[in-house]
C-alpha cells in the first residue's frame, strides 16, 4: 500500500503536538515584531505569541508566507520517511503567498507525486481538511483521490469568527480603511467569514453579547460532522464550547468538537478578543 503524507501550514491554527499525533506536518509562515522575526509555532509558541501581542507598545506583528525552500525541506522529509505521495493543504490563496511557494516547491521535484489543495480559507478551514487528509489516506485511498475528496468537501466548510474591532483586519491589509472606519463609526461587533478565499462581513450585531448569540446561530444552522471553536485571548473559549454544545443539545458527539486558540499566523489579523468557529457541514 502506498503512504500518502499530508502537510498544511501554520495558518491551519493546528496546535503541533496535535498535528504530530496524527502524522500532520506542519510549515510555519513568519511572524514579526519590529526587528524580531520568528517562524510561528516553533520559535514563536500561540501563548507566547498573545503574551507579545498584548503587551504595552508592543509593535503590530506582521506576517509573511512561507518560503518555497521551507516547503521543499518538508516535502524532503516526508519522502525521506518512508512516503510516496503528498497531499500539501494551504490557506488560500487569495489571503498569502504561501500556496504558491507550496506549488514553487513541488516545481523543484518534478519526479514526485504532490498534490497542493487551495483550502480557500484559513486557520481550521485547513485544519479540518487535513484531519480528514489523515482519516481518507489511513483508509488506504491515493494521493489523488484525497486531493478530490478535500477539494470536494471544502465546500462544506464555513468559518464564522466575532471581532472585538475591524482595525486589526485593516492594519493587515485584509480590508479598507473605509469599511474599518464604519465599523467604529457605528460601534459594531463584526462577524466575519471567509466567501471565495475573501473576508467578507456576515453580519455586524451592536454589542458583544449579540455578535456571541449571532455566531452560534450561524455555526449550527445546519446538521454538522465536526467543529473547532476558535479564540483569542482574553476571550473565554471554553465557556463559549459548552453554550455551541448546549444549542447542539446531544445532536454531535463533543469528541467532535475541538477547541484552541488562533495562532501566530492568523492571530495578528483577527486581533484579541475574538470567538467563533469552523464548522464542515453534513452532506
Amino acid at each position: 500500500m502506498s503512504r500518502v503524507a499530508i502537510v498544511t501550514d501554520s495558518a491551519s491554527d493546528m496546535p503541533p503536538d496535535v498535528a504530530a499525533a496524527a502524522g500532520i506536518g506542519i510549515v510555519p509562515l513568519v511572524v514579526t515584531f519590529g526587528s524580531e522575526t520568528f517562524k510561528a509555532g516553533t520559535e514563536l509558541t500561540t501563548d507566547d505569541f498573545w503574551r507579545r501581542m498584548t503587551a504595552p507598545d508592543a509593535p503590530f506583528p506582521t506576517t509573511a508566507a512561507s518560503s518555497p525552500g521551507d516547503f521543499k525541506a518538508a516535502y524532503d522529509k516526508a519522502f525521506a520517511d518512508g512516503a510516496d505521495s503528498i497531499v500539501s493543504i494551504h490557506v488560500a490563496g487569495t489571503l498569502s503567498g504561501t500556496l504558491k511557494a507550496a506549488q514553487i516547491a513541488r516545481g523543484m521535484l518534478p519526479d514526485r507525486e504532490i498534490h497542493i489543495v487551495d483550502s480557500g480559507s484559513a486557520s481550521m478551514g485547513e485544519g479540518l481538511l487535513a484531519e480528514l487528509a489523515i482519516e481518507s489516506a489511513d483508509l488506504g485511498h491515493t494521493a489523488a483521490e484525497v486531493a478530490r475528496l478535500l477539494e470536494d468537501r471544502a465546500r462544506d466548510i464555513d468559518l464564522y469568527v466575532a471581532l472585538d474591532t475591524l482595525e486589526y483586519l485593516k492594519k493587515g491589509g485584509r480590508i479598507s480603511g473605509a469599511r474599518a472606519a464604519i465599523g467604529t463609526l457605528l460601534s459594531v461587533k463584526p462577524i466575519i467569514t471567509i466567501r471565495d478565499g475573501v473576508v467578507e462581513t456576515a453580519d455586524k450585531p451592536r454589542t458583544t453579547g449579540k455578535a456571541r448569540v449571532r455566531v452560534i446561530e450561524l455555526l449550527t444552522q445546519r446538521p454538522l460532522e465536526r467543529l473547532a471553536i476558535l479564540y483569542t485571548p482574553p476571550a473565554d473559549g471554553e465557556g463559549f464550547r459548552r453554550e455551541v454544545l448546549e444549542r447542539l443539545g446531544g445532536s454531535i458527539d463533543p469528541a467532535r468538537v475541538s477547541i484552541q486558540p488562533v495562532g501566530a499566523s492568523v492571530g495578528p489579523h483577527i486581533g484579541p478578543g475574538c470567538l467563533g468557529g469552523v464548522v464542515l457541514y453534513q452532506r
